[in-house]
């Protein structure tokens, strides 16, 4: 890493009441003080102190806050400064070209949390628990990601590999004073503990898939025939008009998207075309697209007219089987609705789902609805793990830490302790690289890249 200055706007672009322009390094506030003069005779620029004054801009000027952080007491553990100044781009990009000409450079996309990383104020897994925090779009995503900013995933791994070097410090002794013969008993130990790292490890891997219904939502199919109010249900839900409704049989031809936020999870409600026989090429595409999107999603809705089951019905049913499925039977505003007469008509394998009376139209068990697709969800994706992975790098490389441990394991009693050690070291390194300590500068700069300019 090198120590010049780099500059950014950290406020996303547009008018606004303030922005933020970001320095960080050595010599920032030397440049700083040459393009900003306090109102007050007796300012100083002491450590986190906000002073009033004066922003020169040389054409023009602003007035606005200064803040120095002092390092290491720093985001990014050098001296930084921000300049808080009126909100709008044409001002905080002015602030941005002093400054590159007084010496700064322009900031790479990341660099202050790359600077932090290097610098030990974060792990890699806490950077990108920062990056998650901006991209949060629900509250379960955000939780996720909190947790993994303030080091919970960074605490667990790090109980792990301490783990590690206590093995490989009581191989060392072993190997030292051969004479003492314990070396079954330290096999013995090791074994012990690796069970228990892999435990660990196996626990933290079947929160993946949890993690990913938080990061990318619950993805729910809506299918049924043709003109069962499918496109009437996605508004209602979603509580937009957002998929076309009509009485004409076929009028949606594609999957249409809309999504919520329901008890601080997101749901991704996806209308798919009325599944028929057809001869309509295009509404062939559509009904192909319905069935991989059945497929494909995590909870369907299984939609019927509450005056018309028939027997497309019985058939689409089957296509829903193995899914977690909730069969909606609805419009019962059109029909006085005799429940226990509609389910006597019902096969078996629709009886077997969760089944609820709704009337889109006139959202009448709508929010029980919601209340039915969060519980599913939950149960689906239950965890015993208080930290559930979001990030596709962490389960990657802890899957492969889960089957080096299988490798020890299955090999320990039949090699020496020194062939043991390289495989602990190994898994040790394995492990490490969850929070970047045993990662190349490429694999370092990819992960940076993928921040947003100014953090």
């Amino acid at each position: 890493m090198t120590d010049d200055v780099i500059v950014a706007i950290s406020t996303p672009y547009g008018k606004a009441g303030i922005a933020v322009v970001r320095m960080s390094g050595k010599g920032c506030l030397d440049i700083a003080k040459k393009m900003f003069t306090p109102y007050s005779k007796h300012a100083k620029y002491e450590p986190n102190l906000m002073i009033l004054g004066k922003i020169d801009l040389i054409a023009t000027c602003d007035k606005g806050f200064l803040v120095y952080f002092q390092s290491p007491k720093s985001y990014t553990g050098e001296d930084v400064v921000e300049f808080q100044c009126h909100g709008g781009v044409y001002v905080a990009q002015k602030i941005v070209e002093r400054a590159l000409s007084l010496g700064a450079r322009l900031a790479e996309a990341g660099e202050f949390s790359k600077r932090a990383f290097f610098n030990g104020k974060m792990s890699l897994d806490e950077a990108e628990g920062v990056i998650d925090t901006i991209n949060a779009e629900s509250e379960s995503e955000l939780k996720s990601a909190s947790s993994l900013m303030r080091g919970m995933l960074y605490n667990k791994i790090h109980s792990m590999t301490d783990t590690l070097i206590d093995i490989m410090s009581e191989i060392e002794v072993n190997l030292d004073y051969p004479e003492h013969d314990i070396e079954y008993e330290t096999k013995e130990n090791i074994a012990s503990h690796v069970l228990s790292i892999k435990g660990e490890i196996d626990t933290l891997v079947s929160s993946a898939h949890q993690g990913r219904l938080i990061k990318n939502g619950i993805n729910i199919a809506i299918v049924g025939k043709p003109n069962v109010g499918k496109s009437m249900l996605l508004n209602t839900l979603i509580g937009e008009e957002q998929a076309i409704v009509t009485d004409i049989a076929g009028t949606t031809r594609d999957v249409v998207a809309g999504s919520i936020e329901y008890n601080g999870m997101k749901f991704n409600f996806l209308d798919t075309a009325g599944l028929r026989e057809t001869s309509d090429k295009v509404e062939s595409i559509g009904i192909d697209k319905a069935k991989q999107t059945l497929n494909e999603s995590d909870i369907v809705l299984f939609v019927l007219d509450v005056t018309e089951i028939a027997k497309e019905d019985m058939d689409i049913s089957k296509l829903a089987t193995g899914h977690n499925t909730i069969t909606i039977i609805n419009k019962i505003d059109l029909d006085i609705c005799d429940e226990e007469r509609i389910k006597s008509v019902l096969p078996q394998e629709i009886l077997d789902t969760d089944i609820l009376f709704v009337s889109a139209k006139d959202n009448v068990n709508i929010d029980t609805l919601k209340e039915k697709i969060y519980n599913l969800a939950l149960s689906s994706s239950s965890t015993s793990s208080c930290i559930i992975l979001t990030n596709l790098r962490h389960v990657n490389i802890l899957e492969s830490a889960s089957n080096m441990c299988d490798e020890i394991l299955n090999s320990y009693k039949d090699i020496t302790l020194d062939l043991i050690a390289q495989d602990i070291r190994l898994l040790y390194d394995k492990l490490c690289e969850v929070t970047g300590e045993s990662l190349d500068d490429k694999v370092i700069d990819k992960i940076f890249s993928k921040f947003c300019l100014g953090k």
